[in-house]
């Protein structure tokens, strides 16, 4: 079964995410903040990591180069979720080793296609 970390501090986001993709039989691990999703990488190693950008504790940024910074999660597809239309900060996300980033509010199809493009090159 495909795993699939969802770092997301916003309820609404994490409610509609988790329907549907459970409804495609993947399992769904989420962590509510930075430092969460950096801890849950480590023991639950996911398929993918879908991660917000904004967040307290840690933002998305601050955890995206704590989780390349460790070898055996350096594989991990990341796809940053973000609402911020700073560009500075998309770029800063794809070079510090984000796969992929997708705009919010995304369509379902877009996020599903994106998901299905990186646990299937795995």
């Amino acid at each position: 079964m495909t795993k699939i970390l969802y770092v997301e501090d916003n309820e609404d986001n994490i409610y509609m995410l988790t329907r549907r993709l459970k409804k495609k039989g993947i399992e769904i691990v989420i962590a509510n903040d930075g430092r969460q999703g950096v801890s849950k990488a480590k023991t639950e190693k996911p398929d993918l990591i879908l991660m917000d950008i904004m967040m307290p504790v840690m933002d998305g940024i601050e955890a995206l180069k704590s989780i390349r910074s460790e070898v055996r999660l350096r594989s991990i597809p990341i796809v940053m979720l973000t609402s911020t239309t700073d560009i500075r900060m998309v770029t800063e996300a794809i070079e510090c080793g984000a796969n992929d980033y997708i705009a919010k509010p995304f369509s379902v199809t877009l996020l599903t296609e994106r998901v299905e493009r990186y646990v299937h090159a795995r």
